[in-house]
């Protein structure tokens, strides 16, 4: 399902690899014809209005979208399990899956990015790739009806996953949820919030030592119901 890579490239930090690369990306959408024609049409639009931008300006608004704060964050499981001790073990056993399938991290990336997640599912059978994907989708529906809220054309990129899982009827649920948000307050709780991360971190430093051998199930879990945030615009 090479729709996936191009998904994953999407939504990875912007390059000037990936904006020479996108009329071969809008090419495999047309080849491919997985999605629907609303989908894939706002995808078309998402990469028409990339072309020609200066990449820098793509880089910043990239940034303020998804590195400010953490109701944006593309990691699976901050969203599942915050900085709690299941946090890592998840991190552990969906590596596990990775490498049970011969698929390594060349990339200085923790394994639940959801670039790095979307590339793993382009290489997989699209039965499996499917599975996995709606899995996923509770924390990928939030986001995406977050950006939705925003009005980001990013979220075109979760409409299209939503469309390929199969789960666009719940969508509705989020997006009420996502309306309901407070503001994300992570800026400004950020020194709280990396000395917390420290000593979490320092006491599951033998989780991972202490698990069994062998890939185990990842235990994708559900994001917490209507967590407050700050938006940062």
């Amino acid at each position: 399902m090479l729709t996936l890579k191009v998904l994953s490239v999407l939504l990875s930090y912007p390059r000037a690899e990936m904006l020479a690369a996108l009329e071969e990306m809008a090419e495999v959408l047309q080849r491919e014809d997985l999605l629907p024609m609303p989908q894939k049409t706002a995808l078309i639009a998402l990469m028409d209005s990339w072309r020609g931008a200066d990449l820098l300006d793509l880089q910043e608004r990239y940034v303020d979208l998804f590195d400010r704060g953490r109701s944006l964050s593309l990691h699976i499981f901050e969203h599942v399990h915050g900085e709690s001790r299941d946090r890592g073990q998840a991190m552990v056993d969906l590596m596990r899956l990775y490498q049970a399938r011969g698929f390594e991290i060349s990339a200085r990336e923790l394994p639940d990015h959801i670039p790095l997640f979307l590339e793993y599912l382009s290489q997989q059978s699209r039965e499996e790739a499917v599975a996995l994907l709606r899995d996923a989708m509770p924390v990928l529906s939030l986001l995406g009806a977050r950006l939705t809220e925003r009005q980001s054309p990013y979220s075109a990129l979760f409409d299209a996953l939503a469309s390929l899982a199969g789960a666009t009827a719940s969508r509705e649920t989020y997006r009420q949820q996502a309306a309901a948000e407070g503001p994300d307050d992570t800026l400004a709780r950020m020194d709280e919030i990396w000395e917390e991360e420290a000593v979490s971190f320092l006491g599951n430093s033998g989780s991972c030592e202490d698990s069994a051998a062998g890939p185990q199930p990842v235990i994708w879990g559900r994001p917490p119901h209507a967590r407050r945030h700050r938006r940062v615009d």
